[in-house]
C-alpha cells in the first residue's frame, strides 16, 4: 500500500511535467512518444520517483513531519502546473483564434524572452525574501505589514513590466514598418491590436503567477522569524481546513494520507492568496489595455509618463473625493468647484484605489473567503468593462493611423 502511494504521487509528477518537456523539443518528443522505448523511460521513471517517495515515508514516519514534505511536493507540482499554463494557454489561444491568436504567441515570446522580464522578476524575488526579516516595528502587526508589501511588490512588477513592453514594442514596430508586414498577411488592424495586448497580458499574468508561488512560501515562513507574533490568517486556514477532509480520505497508506494533507495545506494557501492576485489582475489588465491604447500614437517616453500620471490620479482620485465632500459642507464656489473636479477626475480615471489588496489584510478583524470574493469579483467585473472601453478607443486610434 504505501508503494503504491508512492507511485500515484510520482504519476502525477511525471504527467505534470510532460507539457514542458514536450515544449523543449515538440517534434522529436511527438515522434518518440509514438515508440515503445519512450514509455518505458517513462515507467522506469515513475517507478524510480515512487521508489524514492516509498523511502522517505517509511524513514519519515511522523505525519508533521510527513505534511511538511507534502507542502514541498505540492510547491514543486504547482511551480510544474505554471510552467505548463505558460506552454499551453498560448498554443490553446492559437488553436482557438488563429490570426489573431498568432500575433499574440508572437507577443508572448517576445515578452519573456527579454532580459527585462527575467529582470525585474528575479529582482521582485528578491524584495519579496527580504521582506520576511525585514523589521517593520508595528507592535506585532508585522506579518500584516508583510503581506501588505508582497502583494504591493506582486502588483507593481508585472504592471511595470506590461506597461515598459507595451511601449516600446508596439510604437517601435508601428515606426519601424514591421506592423506593415505583418498586417500584409491576412491579419487585419483589430486582430494585430487585440493579439498583441493579449501577449503581452499573457506574460504579466506568467509573471504574477510566478510571484504568488514565491509569496505563498514568504507567508507560510514568516511566522518563524517572529515566533512570539500570533499569526492569524484566516483565508488560508479556511481553505486548508475545507480541502483537508478531501484529501485525507484516498484510501492509501496512512503515509501517505500525511503526505496529501500537506499538499492540502500547500493548495489551500495558494487558493486563498490567488483569490487576492485576482485584483492584481484586474489593475494589469485596466492599465495595460491604456498602454497599449496610447502605444498607437504616442513614443515610449511620453506614454510612460501618461500612464504613471494616470495611476497617481486613479489612486488619488476616490481620496480627493471624500476630503472635498466634507469641505463643501462650509459652501463655497471655489470648493464646489475643486470637488466637480475630483468627481470627474474619479469617474473618468480608473479607479485603482479598488484594487489594492491592503484594506482586506490590515484591519481588526478578518475576512472569511466568501466576504472576500464577493468585493474581489465586482472589482474584477469593472476591470473588465473599463479595459474594454480603453480597448475600443485603441482601436479607434488606430484605425486611423498611418502605417505607410
Amino acid at each position: 500500500m504505501l508503494f503504491i502511494s508512492g507511485i500515484w504521487f510520482a504519476l502525477i509528477q511525471c504527467l505534470a511535467a510532460l507539457p514542458w518537456v514536450w515544449a523543449i523539443d515538440p517534434i522529436g518528443m511527438s515522434t518518440r512518444m509514438k515508440k515503445r522505448d519512450f514509455w518505458q523511460v517513462f515507467g522506469s521513471t515513475i517507478l524510480g520517483l515512487a521508489a524514492g517517495l516509498t523511502f522517505l515515508m517509511k524513514q519519515r514516519g511522523d505525519s508533521t513531519v510527513l505534511e511538511g514534505y507534502g507542502r514541498i511536493y505540492g510547491s514543486i507540482l504547482h511551480l510544474q502546473l505554471l510552467i505548463d499554463a505558460m506552454i499551453v494557454l498560448p498554443h490553446l489561444l492559437l488553436t482557438i483564434w488563429p490570426k489573431g491568436g498568432a500575433v499574440a504567441f508572437a507577443a508572448f515570446r517576445e515578452a519573456i524572452r527579454q532580459p527585462m522580464f527575467w529582470l525585474i522578476l528575479i529582482l521582485s524575488f528578491f524584495l519579496i525574501s527580504f521582506s520576511m526579516i525585514l523589521p517593520y516595528f508595528t507592535f506585532g502587526e508585522e506579518y500584516k505589514m508583510m503581506k501588505q508589501l508582497g502583494f504591493d511588490i506582486s502588483m507593481l512588477a508585472p504592471t511595470l513590466f506590461g506597461l515598459l513592453a507595451a511601449s516600446i514594442s508596439i510604437y517601435d514596430e508601428i515606426e519601424g514598418r514591421n506592423a506593415i508586414t505583418v498586417m500584409s498577411k491576412p491579419i487585419n488592424r483589430r486582430q494585430y491590436f487585440l493579439g498583441k495586448y493579449v501577449g503581452i497580458l499573457l506574460s504579466c499574468i506568467c509573471m504574477a503567477l510566478a510571484l504568488c508561488w514565491i509569496l505563498t512560501w514568504a507567508f507560510h515562513i514568516k511566522p518563524f522569524f517572529d515566533v512570539l507574533e500570533d499569526v492569524d490568517d484566516s483565508m488560508p486556514q479556511e481553505c486548508r481546513t475545507a480541502l483537508t477532509p478531501f484529501f485525507s480520505n484516498l484510501g492509501i497508506s496512512s503515509q501517505g494520507e500525511s503526505l496529501a494533507i500537506g499538499v492540502a495545506n500547500w493548495v489551500g494557501d495558494a487558493c486563498a492568496h490567488h483569490m487576492a492576485m485576482l485584483l492584481v489582475f484586474g489593475q494589469i489588465m485596466v492599465m495595460l489595455g491604456i498602454c497599449v491604447a496610447l502605444a498607437t500614437r504616442m513614443t515610449f517616453v511620453v506614454n510612460l509618463a501618461i500612464c504613471l500620471i494616470i495611476f497617481i490620479l486613479g489612486r488619488l482620485a476616490p481620496v480627493m473625493v471624500d476630503v472635498t465632500s466634507r469641505t463643501t459642507q462650509d459652501g463655497g464656489t471655489a470648493l464646489q468647484l475643486v470637488h466637480f473636479i475630483a468627481q470627474l477626475m474619479n469617474t473618468v480615471f480608473p479607479a485603482l484605489e479598488n484594487f489594492d489588496v491592503g484594506p482586506a489584510v490590515v484591519r481588526e478583524y478578518q475576512l472569511t473567503m466568501t466576504e472576500f470574493a464577493g468585493y474581489v469579483l465586482p472589482v474584477l467585473g469593472y476591470s473588465i468593462i473599463y479595459t474594454l472601453i480603453a480597448l475600443f478607443g485603441g482601436l479607434f486610434l488606430f484605425e486611423d493611423r498611418d502605417l505607410a
